[in-house]
This record gives structure tokens, sequence and C-alpha cells, in this order.
């Protein structure tokens, strides 16, 4: 028997949430599956949608165990490239969401779902990363894939307190850049500054409505991972042939802009999708997260959680009341 967190939905679909006892025999089936004993997992967004009354519009199937992410070891295999005791990692294929997550101490998944721990990272290192970092250095790789070099100029890194831009700012900072690192809390600026940031932009300053469709070139690079409103201001203010790599909806899907910055300016909009990355590019994301991610920052980043403590951080992460990363030790 293990322990998941279980959310069933009744006759009257109200949800509820609870820690549940479950046999090897309630893990869905998969074929050519790989069992899981679970280790670290995370809270992002998407899972405060998923613990959310509803499901959040997310989640596919009651009862269900959310968890958008894990790190563990290998139990069994079906699967001929991993065997027992290999350290593992996954992210994205709706982990979480269609399919059972990381919020349970055992997890079946597809084989062509996991990735190998690069050399270097441990397990609870890997998830204070998560699918948020790992998202941040597929930001960072397109970016640099479309000619960002740290001798362009500034960087801007929008919800940079969140997962993603927290993540990002280390990254970026790491390898040379000059992040400029955008919130709205005035209280994370010391953080900000400690993950590396050159300067914190006030979110007040990038908020205001597009009025013309040019500013000033200011910035080299963008990760975006806020949308809507903020990022239809950024892009007028791309350098020639500068790239935002967008990764998040937090402001929303709409992008109220022209086509201006894109002619004009020749700016590139890269969208980010973790969900599905195909596998030679997860590896080597997480193998970059391994050599471009400087380790000590991870504990700036991290709040570590159990099991019992999700429901709370879901309605915490959805009211942005969450700094960085949170790590769920679900043997805690």
């Amino acid at each position: 028997m293990f322990n998941a967190l279980v959310v069933t939905k009744d006759d009257t679909d109200t949800t509820s949430v609870k820690i549940t006892p479950l046999s090897e025999d309630d893990l869905p089936h998969v074929d050519g599956g790989v069992t899981v004993a679970v280790e670290y997992s995370t809270v992002n967004y998407k899972d405060g949608l998923c613990l959310s009354p509803g499901g959040g519009g997310l989640v596919r199937n009651y009862p269900h165990v959310p968890g958008i992410d894990f790190a563990g070891t290998v139990e069994a295999s079906e699967d001929p490239r991993y065997k027992t005791g290999d350290k593992v990692v996954l992210t994205g294929w709706r982990v979480g969401e269609a399919h059972w997550g990381g919020y349970a101490q055992k997890a079946r998944v597809r084989g062509d779902w996991l990735v190998p721990l690069p050399e270097g990272l441990t397990t609870r290192q890997a998830m204070a990363v998560g699918t948020a970092g790992f998202t941040a250095m597929l930001a960072v790789m397109a970016l640099e894939d479309h000619g960002l070099t740290p001798d362009k100029g500034e960087v801007l890194v929008t919800g940079a307190a969140g997962g993603v831009g927290s993540v990002a700012t280390a990254i970026l900072a790491h390898l040379g850049y000059q992040v400029a690192a955008v919130t709205g809390r005035p209280e994370t600026a010391a953080y900000l500054k400690d993950l590396g940031a050159a300067r914190i932009v006030p979110r007040a300053e990038l908020a205001e409505t597009v009025k013309r469709p040019l500013e000033s070139e200011t910035w080299a690079g963008c990760v975006d991972a806020v949308g809507g409103d903020m990022l239809a201001r950024v892009l007028g203010q791309m350098k020639y042939g500068a790239s935002v790599a967008a990764v998040g909806l937090a402001g929303g899907a709409k992008l109220p802009t022209s086509v201006v910055p894109f002619l004009l300016r020749g700016v590139n909009l890269l969208g980010i999708d973790s969900v599905m990355k195909p596998f030679d590019g997860r590896l080597k994301a997480w193998e970059r997260v391994a050599t471009d991610l400087p380790m000590d920052k991870l504990a700036d980043m991290v709040q570590p959680a159990v099991l019992s403590d999700l429901p709370q951080l879901g309605q915490d992460i959805l009211a942005g009341k969450v700094k960085g990363r949170v790590v769920v030790d679900v043997n805690g």
C-alpha cells in the first residue's frame, strides 16, 4: 500500500481532496508502463487548478491524482530503456490532468514520458527545477537559438517571482546576461536580486494598455511568463530582430497587438510548449539544467511541502501568494 492525494467527485459534481491509501492495482494500466517510486513533486499553477472545485477544467477523470511532474526511482519496467533502480524525471504529457500524476508515492506511466535523471542532479534538485524550471530552460534555449547573446543588451523576465520567472532569472544571470526582472510585489525585489537580476522593473510600468504599436527599443530578449496585455506592451519595446519566448497565459490568452512589431522590427514571438516536447529536446534541456543552473540558487527558490499541505498551497498559488518553487516530499 502507498499514500496518494486523491481528488474525487460525487453525484452532485462536488469535489473533495483526501490523502488515501492505494495499492498498485489501483494505478492506471499503461502499455509498456514503468512503475516509479515517487520521491518528489511540485506545485504549479495547473496543480492549483486541478485541486480547485471542478478541477479547473483540466481534470479529465475521477478519482484523480494531481501533480504535473515528479522525480523518483524505477521499481518495475516493461520498457527496455529503464531498469529497476534508475533515477528518472517526468514533466508534461498531461500527467496530473488526464493521467494520474505525482501526488502519490507510486506512479505508472509510459516510458516515452520519462527522461533519465542527468548526472549531477538529485531527484529533489530536479523537482526544485520541475516543470517550471524545465520550461524556463526551453525558453532560454529558444532565445539563444534565435541569436541572443549576453552582449546584445538587457533581457526582460516577466512574472519573475513565479516558478518559471525565478528559474529563468537564475539561468540567464548565470550565463552572463543582464536581467531586468518584472514583479508586482516589491517585497520580492531582494529575492530576485539574490537570483542575479541586475535591476527590478515594477509591473505597473508594463501594465498599461498598448497605446502605440512601437516604443523605444529596450530589450534584447524576453522570457514572458504572463501573456495578455503585458506581452503586447513588451512586443513594442523589443530591439530590432529580438525574440520573446512566451511560456504562460496568466494574463490571458488574448493578445491585443498588431503586426507592426513583427513587420517593422522583425520581432520573433516564440511559443514554448513543454507538455509534449519530443524526447531528444527534453533530454537536452535537462542536461542544460544540470550544467547551466547554479544549484546554490535552488535553495533560495524552494519552499518545502508534504502531501497534507497541498490543498492550501493550491489555493495560495492561484491567489499569487507563492514565491519561487514548492517542492513536495511525497513521503514526508
